[in-house]
């Protein structure tokens, strides 16, 4: 641990040249498209490189080529090199950046119904998941965002969140009694770890190693994958499956950009969305029990609780949300994962 500081340095200097490049080079903008001509678009993500969403991406992104015979290339920028996700998705907002994979608890200041797929402990199984989110529902959840700048063309996986922490096994609502876990940019995810007993704050996923290492936070949750190709294991010494909040990473794209592109392209980009959308829930599921038996190699202790005096503490989020995410369309979605 005495070379951690290393990680952040190094991440600096990337951002730095990464954004020099950004803002001197010469590059293509929409406008600028028209007949054959190649369309670049670049799609910036936080996650690391051994993660599945960004494996898909590359997939989706030579697929995209191979299925515009290579007119449209899109290059992929993982690990924040280009900023935390709240950065990214602003940039996209604003027609800076041209597509991410945002977060949807900080798609949810644009489009506050989604806040809905977020609640605690919502899907029963995972086959449920694309019930709710490939169909009609999971278009009205997104419907407010081309007035705000963004259009979502997917949703992507990004898994079941677990609990790890480096204090105890966390087998019962109390163990989390006053842990200082980190959070994304949820607001939902800060509701459900409050109803825990957790004390829980926001920091940008970039700097969650550090920040674990130094014991500026006691904990913090993710999905398995995450946990484990970010090396979390070297500072966290329990995880419990807790299964509390399953959380998808939209695939979004500036609207203005969107209205630019070719209807042809529009096509293949949505197809290409969709289909590698269902991929990345495949083989994040796959890969979940070879993930957990390295973890537990590694020395990290696998607590299994009974998940229901959780799931009834968290009732009270339910409520809580209700008015935010609407009455009506919270009682849509609970039939349809039933």
């Amino acid at each position: 641990m005495k070379n951690a500081w290393i990680k952040p340095l190094i991440a600096v200097m990337v951002i730095a040249l990464v954004a020099a490049w950004w803002l001197g080079g010469d590059k293509k903008t929409v406008n600028s498209y028209g007949g054959n001509e190649e369309i670049i678009l670049r799609l910036g993500h936080a996650a690391n490189t051994e993660t599945t969403r960004h494996l898909v991406s590359l997939q989706f992104a030579q697929w995209v080529a191979e299925q515009s015979n290579g007119r449209v290339k899109i290059e992929i920028y993982p690990t924040s090199i280009l900023g935390s996700d709240k950065q990214l998705l602003e940039m996209v907002s604003e027609g800076s950046l041209d597509m991410t994979l945002a977060l949807p608890g900080l798609v949810a200041n644009y489009a506050p119904q989604i806040n809905v797929v977020e609640l605690p402990f919502l899907f029963s199984s995972m086959d449920k998941v694309g019930v709710v989110l490939d169909g009609p529902i999971g278009e009205e959840l997104v419907q407010d965002l081309p007035k705000n700048g963004l259009r979502s063309l997917a949703y992507w996986d990004n898994g079941l969140r677990q609990i790890s922490n480096s204090k105890q096994p966390v087998e019962k609502p109390e163990d989390l009694q006053g842990l200082k876990l980190r959070t994304p940019e949820s607001k939902m995810t800060i509701s459900i770890l409050k109803a825990l007993g957790a004390n829980p704050a926001p920091l940008a996923w970039g700097e969650v190693y550090l920040a674990l290492a130094q014991g500026s936070f006691d904990g913090q949750e993710n999905p398995i994958a995450n946990i484990h190709a970010a090396k979390l294991y070297e500072v966290q010494k329990y995880i419990s499956i807790t299964n509390h909040k399953y959380e998808s990473n939209p695939l979004v794209i500036n609207e203005q950009t969107w209205q630019k592109l070719p209807p042809d392209v529009q096509k293949i980009l949505k197809e290409g969305a969709v289909k590698f959308a269902k991929e990345t829930r495949r083989l994040n599921q796959e890969a979940e029990g070879k993930l957990l038996a390295d973890l537990e190699a590694r020395g990290v202790k696998i607590s299994r609780p009974d998940v229901t005096p959780f799931r009834e503490v968290c009732k009270p989020v339910y409520d809580e949300w209700a008015p935010v995410v609407g009455k009506e369309l919270m009682d849509k979605v609970l039939t349809a994962v039933k």
